[in-house]
């Protein structure tokens, strides 16, 4: 792959920026990203200030208020949505949470999902089914990788009964995106119905890799991270809910950051917006890592040429792995994403083979399902980096 001088310069400048770059070839974005120092400078800024200010004061809480806010417009923007529908979470599974269980569930109910959700969605899933009598169908579309019609095979497991469909956007284990404002059409519109079918989306991957317009997509519930793609720190995420299906939802764990009090400090209602969900005291540090990271990227470019770069990437990474006889790449075409998933014809067991891999100085993933090695690229990938893999995998076979 050949670049001007100019911009590898450039990528290489904004890769100073992150240092657990350093002493290894790093292919695993899709599990945790790497931190950039201006991130982690935030992190430890905002501890002095709270430990100098406070860390409970005045000042401190006015301090928390503004910088709250902040995360969330900085959020709302990389998602093209109004801040007021972006609620604060942990991560990916607990705004799944808030969405799962903030339902009004009847027995006969049923939850749909696909053959491709992360085992933490299953469980909450399954353990809703048992306690309301809740049926779960799951429905084929690992098939549909390479052909077939994701939408389609949606459509014909969709029931009267159905009032949740539950499904990732980026396929975490090969990389498939579906397509996000067509499912939510068909859910919404399902004549077998006689009410919106409703659409939870799992962006542990999408958020931070895909150029995203989601008020376009109509998408009811999107659950996301910032430790991902975003590069930000562990243990700040988000949730976003369509204003249109906002009362539907009832909050699950209710704090003093959730509900609006009288002049006695008594609580009244819930809030309005987002902040209905989210419950108390934070690792509010952590929120200026997350928009210090988001910051990092945005000063590179915006989504849509961030993304641009990880698409050209991957592709340069499946067609070097697909020139190695003995690699199967899961997609017969270059991927849509930064995920290139594959398998290897070796007596070696694809963990074996990435315990191999990680004692070079490479980090990648061994799946469980499709049992597969899943290799993650950013937009400040190097091509190089990517020859090395090439490389150090073929001498293996």
């Amino acid at each position: 792959m050949i670049y001007p001088q100019a911009f590898l310069s450039e990528v290489q400048q904004q890769r100073q920026e992150f240092p657990g770059l350093n002493n290894k070839v790093y292919f695993n974005f899709g599990g945790q990203g790497t931190l950039p120092r201006a991130g982690l400078e935030a992190i430890i800024d905002a501890h002095n200030f709270l430990q100098q200010q406070g860390p409970f004061s005045l000042k401190v809480y006015d301090w928390i208020t503004q910088k709250t806010e902040l995360l969330r417009a900085a959020i709302a923007q990389e998602l093209s949505v109004e801040p007021s529908t972006i609620t604060l979470t942990e991560n990916v599974t607990y705004g799944c949470n808030i969405a799962l269980w903030g339902l009004d569930w009847q027995q006969g109910d049923r939850i749909l999902m696909t053959d491709c959700e992360h085992h933490g969605i299953i469980a909450t899933a399954q353990e809703i089914s048992k306690r309301f009598g809740v049926e779960i169908d799951v429905c084929p579309i690992l098939n549909t990788l390479n052909e077939g019609d994701p939408v389609e095979v949606i459509k014909q497991y969709l029931k009267p009964q159905t009032k949740l469909l539950v499904f990732s956007h980026l396929l975490w284990n090969t990389g498939q995106i579906l397509p996000l404002k067509e499912i939510s059409s068909l859910c919404h519109n399902y004549s077998g119905s006689d009410r919106p079918i409703l659409v939870l989306a799992d962006a542990a991957q999408s958020a931070g890799s895909l150029p995203l317009k989601l008020a376009e997509t109509e998408v009811d519930f999107y659950a996301f991270t910032g430790h991902k793609w975003f590069c930000g720190p562990a243990g700040v995420g988000g949730l976003y809910i369509r204003p249109e299906i906002f009362d539907l939802v009832s909050p699950t764990f209710i704090g003093w950051r959730s509900i609006n009090i009288d002049e006695k400090g008594q609580p009244i209602d819930f809030k309005s917006n987002g902040e209905k969900f989210e419950v108390a005291t934070s690792s509010y540090p952590q929120y200026e890592g997350l928009r210090a990271a988001i910051s990092v990227h945005n000063n590179w470019g915006n989504s849509e040429q961030r993304y641009q770069q990880i698409c050209r990437l991957s592709e340069y990474l499946w067609q070097g792995l697909s020139n190695i006889s003995a690699i199967n790449c899961l997609k017969n075409s270059p991927p849509e994403s930064g995920l290139v998933s594959f398998t290897v014809d070796s007596n070696m067991s694809h963990q074996t083979i990435v315990q191999k891999l990680e004692k070079q100085g490479f980090l990648l993933r061994k799946l469980r399902d499709p049992d597969s090695i899943r290799a993650c690229v950013h937009y400040f990938t190097l091509p190089d980096e990517i020859e090395q893999l090439i490389k150090a995998i073929s001498l293996m076979f």
